[in-house]
């Protein structure tokens, strides 16, 4: 019976489609759409942690591009250290006259 056949493969492919859509999760994130409240939460919370890391990370950077030109100043690498060392001067006065 070719009807019965087709039925089955018919079947046997809307269960896999089923288990595909279950893995995508995709019911949850329909309703991760609907939910205006939940999404505006979730992106908040998304954007505060990335600034809070960007900011970690520029002042982790900050410092140790300042211990490096400190390090090479001591070099006394004629033309690039007078260079860097009125850098350094600049950010330590800049550092010294803030409260």
């Amino acid at each position: 019976m070719p009807g019965q056949e087709a039925k089955h493969r018919l079947e046997a492919k809307v269960d896999e489609l089923v288990i595909a859509m279950e893995k995508m999760k995709l019911a949850e994130y329909v309703e991760y759409l609907h939910n205006t409240r939940k999404m505006l939460a979730i992106n908040l919370m998304a954007g505060v942690a990335r600034g809070l890391g960007m900011a970690i990370g520029f002042t982790i950077l900050g410092a140790v591009v300042l211990y490096l030109l400190q390090k090479i100043v001591l070099l006394n690498l004629p033309l690039i250290g007078n260079f860097i060392a009125e850098i350094v001067e600049m950010v330590n006065e800049h550092m010294q006259t803030k409260p």
